[in-house]
């Protein structure tokens, strides 16, 4: 998956916590994310604030499918509400290859 296809896929299952999301799907994301969550806040911070805003609930939505394929609950991202340490023990799930088989398809 390419770095394009990746935020359209996103941008398409918006709401979407259902499924699965590949590494490359959830790693471009992340870095959109972040290159362009920079680039706008140089030419504005309310703008990035509702930048942020706008792309939190898809955000979780490939959080919650990137851990539906390692065969977790997305609802595991509640532990990075635990500073640093949770933080660390989401990359490293959200580093992991996928399951098969899987319970969530």
């Amino acid at each position: 998956m390419t770095f394009v296809e990746s935020i359209k896929v996103c941008f398409a299952k918006y709401a979407d916590f259902n499924g699965r999301a590949t590494r490359p799907e959830f790693w471009w994301w992340f870095l959109f994310i972040l290159l362009a969550g920079m680039a706008i806040s140089i030419v504005s911070h309310m703008l990035s604030m509702l930048f942020s805003l706008g792309t939190l609930l898809p955000s979780l939505a490939v959080c919650a499918r990137r851990l539906h394929d390692t065969d977790r609950s997305g609802w595991w991202q509640l532990i990075g509400l635990i500073p640093v340490v949770g933080w660390v023990v989401l990359i490293i799930w959200c580093v992991q290859e996928g399951r098969e088989p899987n319970r969530f398809g």
